[in-house]
């Protein structure tokens, strides 16, 4: 059988699904469409044959977006797939709705709604009924937190026989192991995600400025490309001497192991995978009480959750850990570890992703 998967990066690609594609590799021809990048070589050495296939993210340029459309159809009338999977939401609505003109079983990925359902109005109308469209004929659609399902559920955009919800993408337990806590005065706070504000950056400095300024002996390290124009103020956070920025990084482990706090003040998230990568390597959580984060910490116990949009908040439970004693702030790094183990193996999600995928193939069959 062959599999086709359409999604809008290589770097969510390899670092959150390659365990389900070397699953899908053992008995399927895999074919990945998505953008070219630095991963791209690594899914090709474990099997994947790949079509360079440009996608612009965050545009909302009707032509550009038809212009994909177009290429999707095209993919599938010259490579034929038996299913395909689609992840990020132009994959999701553009690409299902040329699985749905070709009759190709299909199964969605929703990994978070994106700005248009946050922000309502005309917008959030159009992209429902884009959805709607885009989900009609899938054969089953996964969502990574049960708000998400539940949205698309009262909206009427999908059947709720048709969802069925995954912990995220989990996390590798073995590749994100429990590292020794570090010591030291000084806390060492660490960010990983694109550098935006929908990511909470700017209530992460807030709190920061008031926590130095109340002389809190912390520094902040932020992983990530820059997806909108903070230069000039990382800049003058760096020139301040608390924050320290390391751009985009492939291996992000060295960087967890010398923290003593992971924050991710996030407005939106589908399922954050580096609220559970931090937690796996035995590191306390701080994040946004929303979901898609706050599954991942147990407030209190294995880290703290946080008012969305919220710097004060955000500062308040920042302070409130800086200040727990050491014992405190290791054992709340391994109960988190404790809670990964329980909830989010990577094993048991590719397990039950497949067990879904196969029987929607079935389905099709049958027909």
């Amino acid at each position: 059988m062959k599999v086709m998967i359409l999604a809008n990066n290589d770097i969510g690609l390899y670092q959150f699904r390659k365990e389900l594609i070397e699953e899908l590799l053992k008995q399927h021809e895999v074919v990945i469409a998505l953008p070219d990048g630095d991963f791209i070589k690594p899914l090709e050495d474990i099997g994947c044959k790949f079509i360079d296939t440009p996608v612009d993210r965050r545009g909302i340029n009707p032509v550009a977006d038809l212009k994909l459309f177009h290429e999707y159809r095209g993919l599938l009338k010259q490579e034929e797939p038996d299913l395909v999977i689609t992840y990020t939401i132009k994959p999701n609505v553009y690409g299902g709705i040329a699985c749905r003109v070709a009759r190709i079983p299909y199964a969605v990925n929703i990994t978070g709604l994106g700005t248009a359902f946050e922000n309502g109005g005309m917008l959030k109308r159009i992209v429902t009924v884009m959805n709607k469209v885009a989900c009609k004929k899938a054969k089953v659609v996964f969502f990574e937190n049960e708000e998400n399902r539940q949205i698309f559920i009262k909206e009427r955009i999908v059947r709720e026989s048709k969802t069925h919800r995954l912990n995220g993408a989990g996390v590798n337990l073995e590749k994100y192991q429990v590292t020794e806590y570090p010591r030291g005065e000084k806390i060492k706070f660490l960010f990983m995600g694109r550098v935006m504000a929908e990511k909470g950056i700017n209530e992460l400095f807030g709190a920061m400025k008031r926590l130095t300024a109340d002389g809190i002996n912390c520094e902040l390290d932020v992983l990530g490309g820059y997806e909108e124009d903070y230069k000039k103020k990382i800049q003058e956070c760096e020139n301040e001497g608390w924050l320290h920025y390391h751009g985009y990084q492939k291996d992000v482990r060295p960087f967890i192991e010398k923290c003593h706090c992971f924050v991710l003040p996030s407005w939106h998230e589908g399922m954050a995978n580096t609220n559970l990568e931090s937690a796996a390597s035995g590191r306390p959580i701080i994040t946004s009480n929303i979901p898609g984060c706050m599954e991942a910490v147990i407030d209190g116990k294995t880290g703290y959750l946080a008012e969305r949009k919220n710097a004060e908040d955000l500062y308040r439970v920042m302070k409130k850990f800086a200040e727990l004693p050491y014992e405190e702030r290791k054992a709340m790094g391994l109960a988190g570890r404790e809670r990964m183990e329980a909830v989010f193996d990577k094993k048991i999600i590719v397990k039950k992703t497949l067990s879904c995928l196969n029987n929607a193939v079935k389905f099709e069959e049958k027909q």
